[in-house]
C-alpha cells in the first residue's frame, strides 16, 4: 500500500518532469530556429500532448518514478539516458508514421533528446544535492547547526580512495555521528585542494598542529600503505595528539570487500606488521570450492572460523562445521546463520578421534573438500599431557584422512605449523607426524594395508584424494597467541611477561593465513607441503613494548616487562624449513612448496603409530616422547617435564 507521502512525492516528481519535457521541447525549437520561435509555434503546441503521452509512460516503465532520488547514482543516470533515447525513438517513429515529418525539422527531435536527458538528470541530481547539503528529510525537526553540533569532528589521515569513500558516506548519511573536518596527505602539491568539499589541510607530519587548528575530536587512519615503519610513525603521531584514533581495515579483512564507516576499528598490533594485501587467484580457488560441500575440522578455532568466512566468498554448496568445543562451534554457527545468510551450514559437535562419528558425518554429507585445522596447539599444556597430542593431533588426523580416502574426498588440506620443523616439543613433533601421514596417504604412495583396523576391510586398492599440507607460523589474536595475554596484563597494570629477551617468532594475521591456505589448496597436486612466507621474525620483547605504547602506556615507567624464562618445549627461534627438504617457489609470490626426496614407509609408520597409541593409553610421557623421536629423528625431546 502506497503511503500518502509516497503518493505526494510521485505526483510532485511527475509534475516537474512534465514541465521539464515541455521546456526541453520548447528550447529545442528556440535553438534550432535561432530564437525565432514564432515560425514553428503551431508545431510546438501540436506535439506537446504526444510528447507527454509517449515519454511519461516510458519513463514510468523504465523505473524513473520508483527510485529514491536523494541517492541518485551513476546507474540512475544511465537509466535516464536509456529512457530518453527509447522515448525519443518511439516519438520519432510515431511522427514519421503520422505525417512523414511533413513541415517538421528532424534536428528538433535530436535537440529535444539531449535537453530532455540533461533536464531530467539535473533535476534528480538537484534532489540529491538538496538532501545531502540541507538535510532536507529532517529539516522540519532540527536545524543544520544542531545536526553538526551533535557530530564528532574527525580528521582523516590519507587522501586516497578510502578517504573519498568515507567522506561520501558521511555526507550522504545524516545519521552517521561523524563530520569530516579535513584530510592529511603525503603530497605537498595537494595541500589546499578539496575532496568532496573537504580540504586537504596539510601533510601527515603536521598531524598534531592540524588537529588543534581543525578542532578535531578523533583521528581516522584511512590509507597508510603497507610499510610497517610508516604505520608505526603514524600511530606515534596520533598518540602525540592525545586524541582517540581508529583505523580502516584492509580489504583482506572484509569478507565481502565492502569498506564503510562502520568498518572502523581500534588500531591493532597486526596493523604495525605492515603485511601486504594478499593477491588471490579467485578463479583458481573457486574451481575447487564453488558449489562444493566443504568440511572444516576445528571450525570454531581462530583458523577454522576464518576459513569458514573466507570460503563464503566462493559460494560453496554447503559447509560442515566440525568442532569439539561447544562454545566456539556455537559462535561460528550463529555468525554464519545471522551475518552470512545464503549458504547452508551444518554444525557437528564431536571429536575427530571418534571413528563412528566420522563415518556418520562423511556418509551423510559426502564432503568433497576437507580443511583439517583441528589440533591441540598450546605448547606447554601439550608438553605435560603428550597423550592428548597422540589422540587428537595424530590419531584423530589419521582417522579424518582415512575417512577422506574411503568416501572419495577430492582435496584434503592439512593445516600444519612451523613448530613441526626440527621440533623441540610434543606439539611440533605430533604435527610433523601428521605431515608424514599426509604424504603416505597420497595416491602415489598409497598402500591399502595402512588403514587402521576398523576400516581396513573397506580399503580401496587405489584412490584419487589429493593430500597437501600448509605450514606457517603464529597467528595474531588466536587463542594460543601472546597478544591476548599481553593485553590482559596491560589492562591489569602489568607486568607483561616475556619468556626471554631474544625469543623471536613469525607472525601473520588470521585472515591472511586463511586466504593463503585457500590459495595453497588450489595449487596442490598431491603430497606437497606448502610454506607461507612469513616475512621477518619479530622479537617478542619488542612486540610487548609496542603493544604497551599502543595502549597509551610507557613501557619504561608505567608497565614493566618481566622475563620469566623459556617454558617446557619452547625454543628461542622458530624455523619453517628443515634439512633434507627442497624449497621451490610457486607462481604465487607468498607461497613456496617443499619437495622432500625422503618418502616415509607406510608399513613402518603404521607399526610405529600402533606403538605410540599403546603408550598414550598408558599415559607414558617418557615413552611417548621416545616413540616420537623414532618417527621424527630431528625431534629433540624434553624429558624434564615427564
Amino acid at each position: 500500500m502506497i503511503s500518502s507521502m509516497q503518493r505526494w512525492h510521485f505526483w510532485a516528481i511527475l509534475f516537474v518532469d512534465i514541465i521539464l519535457l515541455i521546456a526541453a521541447h520548447f528550447l529545442a525549437y528556440v535553438i534550432r530556429f535561432d530564437f525565432n520561435y514564432h515560425i514553428q509555434h503551431h508545431n510546438f503546441i501540436t506535439y506537446i500532448p504526444l510528447i507527454i503521452v509517449i515519454k511519461i509512460p516510458i519513463f514510468y516503465l523504465a523505473g524513473l518514478y520508483r527510485g529514491m532520488w536523494r541517492y541518485t547514482s551513476f546507474d540512475d543516470i544511465l537509466h535516464i539516458c536509456f529512457a530518453s533515447i527509447l522515448s525519443t525513438t518511439v516519438l520519432v517513429g510515431s511522427v514519421f508514421f503520422y505525417n512523414r515529418f511533413d513541415g517538421l525539422s528532424r534536428s528538433v527531435f535530436l535537440l529535444d533528446l539531449i535537453l530532455t536527458f540533461l533536464f531530467i538528470s539535473l533535476f534528480r541530481a538537484a534532489i540529491r544535492f538538496l538532501y545531502q547539503k540541507t538535510n532536507f528529510v529532517s529539516f522540519r525537526n532540527r536545524t543544520i547547526k544542531n545536526i553538526d553540533k551533535n557530530k564528532e569532528r574527525i580528521l582523516l589521515i590519507g587522501a586516497g580512495d578510502e578517504a573519498e569513500k568515507i567522506i561520501r558516506e558521511t555526507e550522504s548519511n545524516s545519521n552517521l555521528p561523524y563530520k569530516v573536518v579535513g584530510l592529511l596527505g603525503d603530497e605537498p602539491t595537494l595541500v589546499g585542494y578539496k575532496l568532496h568539499g573537504k580540504p586537504i589541510v596539510g601533510l601527515i607530519k603536521d598531524l598534531k598542529e592540524q588537529a588543534l587548528l581543525t578542532h578535531a575530536q578523533k583521528i581516522l587512519i584511512t590509507s597508510v600503505g603497507q610499510d610497517a615503519q610508516r604505520i608505526r610513525t603514524i600511530v606515534r603521531l596520533c598518540q602525540e595528539t592525545a586524541l582517540p584514533y581508529k583505523i580502516l581495515p584492509g580489504f583482506s579483512e572484509l569478507v565481502h570487500g565492502k569498506l564503510s564507516v562502520r568498518s572502523i576499528r581500534e588500531v591493532d598490533y597486526k596493523d604495525l606488521l605492515g603485511r601486504q594485501e594478499i593477491h588471490m587467484e579467485y578463479a583458481q580457488i573457486g574451481a575447487y570450492l564453488t558449489g562444493k560441500t566443504i568440511l572444516i575440522t576445528g571450525a570454531g578455532g581462530s583458523i577454522g572460523s576464518e576459513l569458514c568466512r573466507q570460503i563464503l566468498r566462493f559460494s560453496p554448496g554447503k559447509l560442515v562445521l566440525f568442532d569439539a568445543g561447544e562454545e566456539n562451534l556455537y559462535k561460528i554457527q550463529m555468525e554464519l546463520r545471522h551475518e552470512h545468510q545464503g549458504v547452508p551450514a551444518a554444525a557437528v559437535l564431536g571429536k575427530v578421534q571418534d571413528r563412528r562419528l566420522l563415518e556418520h558425518v562423511f556418509s551423510t554429507y559426502q564432503p568433497q573438500v576437507v580443511f583439517h585445522a583441528a589440533a591441540y596447539k598450546h605448547v606447554p599444556l601439550v608438553e605435560r599431557n603428550p597423550w592428548q597430542a597422540v589422540y587428537n593431533n595424530i590419531f584423530g588426523s589419521q582417522l579424518v584422512m582415512e575417512a577422506a580416502i574411503l568416501y572419495g574426498v577430492e582435496r584434503f588440506v592439512l593445516v600444519s605449523t612451523d613448530k613441526a620443523v626440527r621440533p623441540t616439543n610434543v606439539m611440533g613433533a605430533s604435527k610433523r607426524v601428521t605431515e608424514l601421514l599426509m604424504q603416505v596417504y597420497n595416491p602415489q604412495c598409497w598402500q591399502n594395508t595402512c588403514l587402521t583396523a576398523g576400516w581396513r576391510a573397506a580399503a580401496p586398492k587405489q584412490h584419487q584424494t589429493l593430500f597437501m599440507g600448509v605450514r606457517f607460523g603464529n597467528v595474531l589474536g588466536s587463542s594460543g597467541s601472546v597478544i591476548p595475554l599481553f593485553k590482559r596484563q596491560i589492562e591489569r597494570g602489568g607486568p607483561v611477561t616475556v619468556t626471554h629477551p631474544e625469543v623471536t617468532r613469525y607472525f601473520m594475521s588470521v585472515d591472511e593465513a586463511a586466504q593463503l591456505i585457500l590459495q595453497a589448496g588450489s595449487m596442490g597436486e598431491g603430497g606437497e607441503i606448502f610454506i607461507l612466507k612469513m616475512g621477518q621474525p619479530i622479537k617478542i620483547a619488542e612486540m610487548a613494548r609496542e603493544l604497551i605504547l599502543l595502549c597509551g602506556k610507557d613501557p619504561d615507567t608505567e608497565i614493566e616487562i618481566a622475563y620469566v624464562g623459556l617454558r617446557a618445549g619452547e625454543k628461542l627461534y622458530e624455523e619453517l624449513i628443515t634439512e633434507g627438504e627442497g624449497i621451490v617457489d610457486t607462481e604465487h609470490s607468498k607461497i613456496m612448496v617443499l619437495k622432500s626426496d625422503i618418502q616415509p614407509s607406510c608399513r613402518q609408520l603404521h607399526s610405529q603409530l600402533q606403538t605410540l597409541v599403546h603408550l598414550a593409553n598408558q599415559h607414558d610421557s617418557r615413552g611417548i616422547k621416545s616413540a616420537l623421536h623414532e618417527i621424527v629423528p630431528e625431534y629433540t625431546a624434553d624429558y624434564a617435564s615427564c
